[in-house]
């Protein structure tokens, strides 16, 4: 998985009732734009993620 600043990421809920968490990518940190991201979810929330297969990276159009 590869992202870069500005991309969308998000993490599938992993249950029924569970929702999808969306944010957006505000730094990489790994090489290459690999793992791990810092993340601004669309609540507020900021975390370092490293996503597993329930995640995908919308890359954004510049």
């Amino acid at each position: 998985m590869q992202a870069t600043t500005g991309d969308r990421i998000c993490i599938r809920g992993t249950h029924v009732e569970s929702a999808d968490r969306w944010g957006e990518v505000v730094e990489v940190r790994g090489a290459d734009g690999a793992p791990p991201y810092l993340v601004r979810f669309d609540d507020g929330h900021e975390t370092l993620v490293y996503p597993g297969t329930d995640a995908v990276i919308e890359h954004s159009v510049a």
